[in-house]
């Protein structure tokens, strides 16, 4: 059974990523900064899918090296790592009067956590005949098509987006790929009511880049399985 961990899976994107990877036969496991995400997990093997839950606040580094431990005891390999977990869309600031230590944690935990997870992992997605890593970013990190306020946010994706391409390239040789995603707006807790899309559409993406071939991208950045600019 190919085996998959979603981060920060406990609600929105990442529960619905979860849900639709398991519903497609693989075993997932569940990981959330709060213990809300084992009631998730039970939810979901209530309705008989096949999911595992352990703890992980991607921003502690002693978090990830007890979740490394657990899926090396218990896991021989890992198919598939989906950095979702994300903070700080924050609406309310712009440059100029930015608090920085909202700054500094959105990049902890968007950049830095799916960085040193994706580290941590690697010995075991080196494993997979086909490893594959989706990093959920947001086109409010591109050059191109990004929007004034959400510095912190923005900033923490932008190089998110610069870690896939530099992940992408080190891994060119394995079996491992990397890419990143945007979901589009999605009405989520940090997408609010307004978004257009539900979690089903936002995951879709996600899946996509989790599904694509062994003849497929590498490096690269995609919205509903079509490439976006950086």
């Amino acid at each position: 059974m190919q085996t998959a961990l979603v981060t920060g899976a406990n609600r929105g994107l990442g529960k619905e990523t979860a849900r639709q990877l398991a519903q497609k036969g693989f075993k997932v496991i569940l990981t959330s900064r709060s213990e809300a995400g084992r009631a998730v997990a039970e939810e979901f093997r209530a309705a008989g899918l096949e999911v595992d839950y352990h703890q992980l606040d991607v921003a502690n580094g002693q978090s990830i090296a007890e979740l490394t431990e657990y899926l090396a005891d218990n896991y021989d390999h890992l198919d598939v790592l989906v950095n979702n977990a994300g903070i700080h869309y924050d609406t309310f600031q712009h440059t100029l009067n930015t608090d920085f230590g909202i700054v500094e944690e959105a990049l902890r935990v968007n950049t830095l956590g799916p960085w040193r997870v994706s580290k941590a992992l690697m010995p075991l997605l080196k494993k997979s005949p086909a490893g594959r890593i989706v990093n959920v970013s947001s086109s409010s990190g591109s050059f191109a098509d990004s929007w004034p306020g959400t510095p912190a946010y923005s900033m923490s994706k932008c190089a998110l987006n610069m870690l896939t391409l530099k992940m992408a390239a080190d891994l060119e040789e394995t079996n491992v790929k990397v890419n990143a995603v945007c979901p589009g707006w999605v009405r989520t807790a940090m997408g609010g009511p307004e978004a257009p899309r539900d979690v089903s559409e936002g995951a879709a993406s996600i899946i996509w880049a989790v599904l694509i071939p062994k003849d497929g991208p590498n490096g690269g950045f995609f919205r509903d399985g079509e490439a976006i600019s950086w």
